[in-house]
């Protein structure tokens, strides 16, 4: 039984946290078309994020918690600015232009683009004499070729929207839609950025309930400032109905809090690879969603790119997954020989 948890356990987390990740993105699509505003629902799904989290971190972390310096706040700031308010603001943003479904296809390229901003930085290598270095590029062309299609093809229509499901404001032109393209691609590169700045973050600072609730608590401050000065209305701030509510508050507490716990649970009990091959169910979940209940179109280029982007994704998280097993492997080989080494000069005896 213990053996049949350990092994189906993350499995059943990660199912149900991207299916409710997937009915998540729809409320939001559905209560942005109603009228919350972007910086609005960001600040205050950080903020329900930050009130969840604070007190798990204070009794799990306060005898750990090691110093906060100047240069870790600096990093958290920067982790708050990419991973939250940029990120989630651009996210909605895009969501706004396009549909739920088409702007998650964004979200299955983050390990790609985060792979292409680390050769970059020189974090990552890749060795075009072996055959993992060889996938690896071949994956990022293929998750790059389906991001071209994504953005500059959306073909027919695949199945028709009800007349209720656009907002006259929106409209469906294909030059809103190239624009929600471009921003949903500058929120995953920046979704990229966040996961480069957390590997160097968590190493200084691996309080992991504290760093995110001071991440949540700083995004929800960056948000307010930021639709303070953009947005000088001050009704766009009062919560309007049970939508907006419910909306707010499952963001606010599943979407951030416990998911972020229970993906860092998974990450500890199968790795990242296993967790990140779970990203393509949101959209299939959102997708569901959107053309059952809410009757959104869907597009030929949608469909095409992201099934180019998913196989783009899988390939490098194959190639990923073989290059940890063989590095794995050799540091084992290394330890034993030098394990046998050192038995056989403590076992040589000198003739008297």
């Amino acid at each position: 039984m213990s053996r049949c948890s350990e092994e189906w356990g993350p499995v059943m987390v990660m199912l149900l946290i991207d299916a409710a990740y997937g009915v998540i993105n729809s409320l939001i699509k559905k209560s942005l078309d109603q009228g919350l505003n972007e910086l609005v629902l960001v600040t205050l799904r950080q903020l329900i994020a930050t009130a969840f989290l604070a007190p798990i971190a204070y009794f799990r972390e306060r005898k750990i918690r090691p110093k906060l310096t100047g240069k870790i706040f600096f990093y958290i700031f920067l982790s708050a600015l990419l991973g939250g308010s940029l990120l989630q603001y651009l996210f909605f943003l895009g969501m706004q232009y396009t549909n739920a479904t088409f702007a998650c296809a964004f979200l299955n390229m983050t390990p790609v683009f985060t792979f292409i901003i680390a050769i970059f930085f020189r974090m990552e290598t890749v060795d075009l004499k072996n055959i993992i270095g060889k996938f690896k590029i071949l994956a990022t062309l293929v998750c790059l070729t389906g991001t071209i299609v994504l953005m500059f093809y959306r073909g027919v229509a695949l199945t028709h929207a009800s007349a209720q499901s656009f907002t006259p404001s929106l409209g469906d032109s294909a030059i809103r839609w190239t624009i929600g393209s471009l921003i949903l691609f500058v929120s995953s590169f920046s979704w990229s950025g966040w996961f480069l700045v957390q590997s160097k973050l968590t190493k200084q600072y691996p309080v992991i309930y504290s760093m995110s609730a001071m991440m949540f608590f700083l995004s929800s401050l960056q948000s307010a400032v930021l639709g303070l000065a953009i947005e000088r209305d001050i009704s766009l701030w009062l919560v309007k109905g049970k939508l907006e509510l419910i909306t707010i508050i499952s963001a606010g507490v599943v979407g951030s809090g416990i998911g972020y716990i229970a993906m860092t649970w998974c990450v500890l009990q199968r790795g990242p690879v296993f967790t990140s091959a779970f990203s393509p169910l949101i959209q299939i979940v959102v997708a569901i969603i959107d053309f059952t209940y809410l009757q959104e179109p869907l597009y030929l280029g949608s469909v095409f790119g992201s099934v180019l982007v998913i196989l783009g994704l899988y390939l490098l998280l194959w190639a990923k997954n073989k290059e940890n097993s063989m590095m794995r492997a050799k540091t084992l080989e290394a330890s034993n020989n030098l394990n046998i080494a050192g038995a056989g000069a403590s076992g040589q005896v000198e003739p008297v």
